[in-house]
């Protein structure tokens, strides 16, 4: 499959596709609004888009003019982000869990004139900073009861504006949107990074929409397709995958309230497609073993030996040869079994698509086995995201696939990831040194990611360059597939290797506490809270002996020797996870020093 329409710029991908699609019966968003999903079509949302555009011009918004846009997920955000690009202004994207301090640096980095923001508590944050960010002159609400106050602009006021600019400059709109170029800037995406200032990742037209194009070539999304929507429209992936490349193909995309509203938004929209990262699947299958384990040993011995046939069945597929005992069993496992654990997903997924960090073979392997398939990519916000992706007919867990069309990868001699294709960002907003740091003379993105290129093509991640530990015997160490391991483990919520430069490993982790619970009650342990099962010996020897399991087959120097259990989880209004859930490691080795140091206390 690809694109629904032609384009080479953000706004005529809106225009030919709304034109399209302008009396079709389906819509182009849907969102919950008094406790069931309504569709936006096509029509609605580019007359809303066209009056936001206008409205912001009226106020005096300027070709490649920085606009904030800080919300959830909602069809706002989309509206906003089309006003913007379709008036030659630069969007910034901004995630709604950042604090005011963090947006005030961004804001003047960016010189932003503009912010557009979702409630009264984001907008408290940019009341709390105006002062303090003199290129700062309007923000826009997008609206709650009450109004947006003496602070902001509500939405509304300035879709009105836009009515009454539309009457008095009638065809301003198109002349704007057909203004734009495929090397004019559409966004600064501003890096969470784990350490330091964000970086803000210039992306133009071209970059965005050659991985579209060539994200819509191998990844069949499809007019009949309807993609919840979750992680946020701020981070890169979401914003080409999720919502730019779904709707390129006709398809619908529906917002789910939040991420902890997932499981029950699947079930109301009944999605085909969903993006997401890997944290999503530990926990659907830690949902899923704990409901078994907590089954009569009737459903529980059901239950695994489904996943054994399941397993060999989705070996034997790849082989292209199913004996006939093999398929009777696998179909009365889905009957009994399969059909069950899909129907909680709305029933109709046709795919997931796994990013923004490595997902565990042995997750790919589990959702195979029960009937998902999951195709995992690999990229960065600096190549737009995507560099390289598996396919539906040809994948390998393990991997994250072969590279997308038009994009080229080679491995540097120490191993670092290189790509170049029209993909790559311009560079880094008034970084020009940061910029030279990673984009050499020949145009290759160094992407600081550890890897190799089979011999079938297909790209196996190691680690972050950075994230390589050195022990203190000098050998190197790539923490990232070690977690993986512990990370399927049942009783760890959360795992974070600690021995860059140390004689051995340790780690902290974050009990499931729901499974602990679960044994203390079977056990006879007696807890009050979670920092009783914490520090509980019982639990602690648990916890070991799952570990000694798990790492048997690792190296010596590779084996955890020491661990803390920690009462509390990590989470990204802490600083410790970024907004896509990947940890901060440096946040958290300042955090818990005292724990780590004295993991190592009495080691000569």
């Amino acid at each position: 499959m690809s694109c629904a329409v032609e384009f080479d710029t953000i706004p005529r991908m809106f225009d030919r596709l709304t034109s399209r699609f302008a009396g079709a019966n389906k819509p182009l968003l849907m969102v919950k609004s008094n406790g069931h999903y309504k569709g936006i079509a096509y029509t609605e949302l580019r007359q809303q888009v066209e009056l936001f555009a206008l409205g912001l011009t009226s106020l005096g918004l300027r070709r490649g003019d920085r606009v904030a846009i800080i919300a959830e997920n909602r069809p706002e955000w989309v509206i906003a982000d089309q006003a913007i690009a379709a008036m030659g202004a630069v969007s910034v994207p901004v995630y709604p869990t950042m604090t005011a301090r963090q947006i005030e640096y961004i804001f003047n980095d960016a010189s932003v004139r503009f912010a557009v923001v979702s409630n009264q508590f984001q907008l408290n944050k940019i009341v709390r900073i105006a002062g303090t960010v003199p290129s700062l002159e309007k923000t826009i609400l997008m609206g709650e009861p009450g109004g947006a106050g003496e602070s902001a602009v509500a939405f509304a006021d300035v879709m009105e504006a836009g009515a009454r600019f539309q009457g008095e400059h009638p065809g301003h709109f198109a002349a704007s949107a057909a203004l734009v170029r495929p090397d004019d800037l559409l966004t600064i995406i501003y890096t969470s990074g784990t350490t330091g200032n964000p970086k803000g990742v210039m992306l133009t037209h071209q970059n965005l929409c050659t991985n579209i194009r060539a994200a819509a070539d191998v990844i069949p999304f499809g007019e009949r397709d309807i993609l919840l929507s979750f992680l946020p429209l701020s981070h890169s992936f979401e914003r080409m995958a999720g919502y730019y490349t779904g709707i390129s193909c006709g398809a619908t995309v529906a917002f789910a309230e939040s991420v902890e509203t997932v499981r029950d938004n699947m079930l109301e929209v009944r999605p085909t497609i969903v993006t997401t990262v890997p944290r999503l699947f530990e926990r659907i299958q830690s949902r899923i073993v704990k409901q078994v384990d907590a089954g009569s040993p009737l459903k529980r011995k059901l239950f695994y030996w489904a996943l054994g046939v399941g397993r060999a069945y989705a070996a034997a597929r790849r082989t292209g040869v199913v004996p006939f005992s093999l398929s009777a069993s696998h179909a009365l496992a889905e009957r009994l079994v399969f059909s069950k654990i899909r129907a909680k997903t709305g029933g109709r997924m046709r795919f997931f698509v796994s990013g923004g960090a490595a997902l565990g073979r042995e997750f790919g392997e589990f959702f195979e086995a029960v009937g998902f398939t999951v195709i995992e990519g690999y990229g960065l916000t600096e190549s737009s995201p995507v560099i390289a992706v598996n396919r539906l007919d040809n994948y390998r867990f393990g991997t994250v696939g072969q590279p997308i069309p038009g994009v080229e990868v080679r491995i540097a001699a120490d191993g670092e990831i290189l790509a170049r294709g029209p993909n790559i960002m311009r560079g880094y907003w008034n970084n020009p040194e940061a910029t030279h740091e990673v984009i050499d003379g020949e145009g290759w993105l160094h992407t600081g990611d550890i890897g190799m290129i089979d011999a079938e093509g297909f790209m196996h991640i190691t680690d972050r360059k950075k994230h390589l530990f050195v022990s203190s015997g000098g050998k190197n160490i790539a923490p990232q597939p070690i977690e993986s391991l512990f990370l399927s483990n049942k009783y760890i919520e959360q795992f974070m290797l600690i021995g860059d430069r140390r004689m051995f490993l340790t780690a902290l982790i974050v009990p499931d506490f729901d499974a602990l619970r679960e044994y203390a009650d079977q056990a006879g342990i007696t807890y009050a809270t979670n920092r009783d099962l914490a520090a509980h010996p019982s639990i602690t020897e648990l916890i070991q002996s799952h570990i000694t399991r798990i790492q048997k087959d690792l190296a010596s120097y590779e084996r955890v020797r020491r661990f803390t259990l920690l009462d509390r989880q990590f989470t990204v209004e802490e600083g410790e996870l970024t907004p896509t859930q990947k940890v901060r490691r440096k946040v958290i080795e300042e955090r818990y020093a005292g724990v780590i140091e004295g993991m190592y206390e009495g080691v000569n």
